[in-house]
């Protein structure tokens, strides 16, 4: 799951950079904006500030990152069972087609015959990890948009309201001395400036919501 989490984060942080500079010059006001965001999402940053979002700790504790995840991690693990449950069944055909060469149990014709059966089912089984592979690249992909999308479309109907002069992305916390835990855009940065428990707390009102609509 761990693994799953940092690829899931890799891949996020890089589309939610994209959203830079989110200028605070938009035409729309918040009362006319389709957003959840309420109090709970206040910050003490100013507006027109640059503010900074922890995306470690927002993949974490977002409900919709989290739902997506547990059912993409179910159908990774069958798929690598069924995988693994394949490999195993052809490497024993390998392993009793040696022990019969070996004992002699087979004469040359019949072990040339056998031989190309097994390299015919290697090729199939490799052909099917392969596929399985690719499906578990598109499942991945296809989880990190929807969450991407949910994340960029809030953020920009937050910033309406709030109008920051830029979200950057950190990826773990910054501690006391103003230091990031791990290499991240964001080096240095007041506390104030931490809007991720603002965006976190809007993301689930919005994903909540859309769960009790359906």
């Amino acid at each position: 799951m761990k693994k799953t989490t940092q690829i899931l984060s890799a891949l996020v942080i890089g589309a939610v950079v994209a959203l830079g500079s989110v200028s605070c010059n938009q035409t729309k006001q918040a009362e006319n904006a389709e957003t959840t965001a309420t109090d709970s999402t206040q910050t003490s940053a100013p507006k027109g500030a640059i503010v900074y979002v922890d995306m470690t700790k927002l993949m974490a504790e977002y409900d919709m990152a989290n739902d997506l995840r547990a059912v993409v991690e179910t159908k990774i693990s069958e798929i690598q069972a069924e995988i693994t449950r394949r490999e195993t069944k052809l490497a024993n055909a390998a392993s009793k087609y040696q022990e019969k060469v070996q004992k002699g149990l087979m004469t040359r014709t019949v072990a040339e015959v056998e031989l190309e059966k097994l390299q015919k089912q290697e090729i199939e089984f490799n052909n099917y990890a392969n596929q399985k592979n690719n499906e578990i690249n598109e499942e991945l992909l296809v989880m990190n948009n929807q969450i991407n999308d949910a994340i960029i479309s809030f953020v920009q109907k937050y910033n309406e309201k709030m109008q920051y002069a830029m979200i950057l992305v950190s990826q773990g916390d910054v501690e006391g001395d103003g230091m990031v835990s791990v290499p991240a855009p964001v080096l240095t940065a007041d506390p104030s400036l931490n809007i991720t428990d603002a965006v976190l707390a809007g993301l689930n009102e919005e994903y909540i919501a859309s769960k009790n609509t359906k």
